[in-house]
């Protein structure tokens, strides 16, 4: 395998291990958006896993299979919702629960689906696009989801900036008193942003258990719902920024697998640096558990030194994030 197949592969696989950080993020992106915090993504996720991977089980399409952890997903959000803005529980609170609920309910279910093959979504070739050189492999022979979330990046950027609907939604997450005053459901529009961010939580959860390791594992998530709730606050609650940190982090993960695959070519590499920093390098390289950390140890330093302005950050957080709504104040 030459230099520029290895790039090649090394990008595809950094747009496949930041897809699921991608769905889950701008999920979260707009349900803050809309003033909601909701720190069950990893939970929701996960149910999402569990949910598509049995229906792609029983069924033998793994469509189906996504089609039902978007709507497990969104059925834990609704849990979520119904607390938060209705019995107007303590959203954070709230959140972890539904965490904790969603890692014991998939490992529940999910324990008579251990180590069950299926056959997960397959790349999808565009005609023609996809046999133009390092962009045809790049961008255009993907499965389904990938150009999904492609798709769901362009449809968020355009409804947050470009729609009435989104300046409203925008209008309820910075003052949902002055929303309610001028006549808008402020709890109906945080409940549809809950339910898509809960869609698609659980959408990121089935793309790992029918595209990216297509079996089911007990909390495969690992950690990937606390990734995304971080890059939400890092992106400053931008798209653009939300998109580049899921691949910051897909790009990462796949680099630590290539170190861990080219062995004795990196040990030797690591000669050139002088002790004891070469020594520290080898044992994080020589440890596959250390090695897997570094990618979410990197994504939040490089994310937290960008956004090191927290200035900027309070200034673009929205003002109710958070905050629950009383509608008889």
């Amino acid at each position: 395998m030459d230099g520029s197949e290895t790039a090649i592969n090394i990008m595809v696989g950094t747009i496949r291990a930041g897809t699921p950080l991608v769905f889950a993020g701008l999920g979260e992106l707009i349900a803050e958006k809309a003033g909601v915090l909701n720190l069950g993504v990893e939970g929701m996720m996960l149910v999402g896993a569990v949910t598509g991977f049995a229906v792609t089980v029983l069924t033998g399409n793994p469509y189906l299979g996504a089609v039902a952890a978007i709507g497990a997903g969104m059925l834990m959000s609704l849990i979520f919702g119904g607390l938060t803005q209705f019995l107007l529980t303590n959203q954070v609170a709230t959140g972890l629960a539904l965490t904790i609920f969603g890692v014991g309910l998939s490992a529940f279910v999910g324990l008579s689906y251990i180590g069950t093959p299926i056959q997960g979504l397959q790349p999808v070739a565009i005609p023609l696009l996809s046999q133009i050189p390092i962009v045809g492999p790049l961008l255009f022979n993907h499965d389904l989801l990938i150009y999904v979330s492609f798709a769901l990046f362009a449809v968020v950027s355009w409804f947050m900036f470009k729609t009435r609907a989104g300046l409203i939604l925008r209008a309820v997450g910075e003052s949902h008193d002055a929303a309610h005053a001028i006549g808008y459901s402020v709890v109906k529009i945080r409940l549809l942003a809950i339910v898509f961010g809960g869609g698609m939580a659980g959408l990121a959860g089935g793309y790992l258990s029918l595209v990216y390791t297509p079996q089911w594992a007990e909390n495969m998530t690992a950690g990937r719902g606390w990734i995304a709730l971080a890059l939400v606050v890092f992106a400053t609650w931008r798209p653009a920024r939300v998109l580049i940190g899921a691949y910051l982090f897909g790009g990462i993960t796949i680099l630590s697998l290539h170190v861990q695959a080219a062995g004795d070519a990196v040990t030797n590499a690591m000669s050139v640096f002088p002790e004891p920093i070469g020594r520290w390098l080898l044992v994080i390289i020589n440890s596959s558990h250390l090695l897997a950390t570094l990618p979410y140890l990197a994504t939040v330093v490089v994310l937290a030194l960008i956004s090191r302005d927290a200035t900027k950050i309070r200034l673009n957080a929205p003002a109710s994030l958070g905050r629950p709504f009383h509608p008889g104040a």
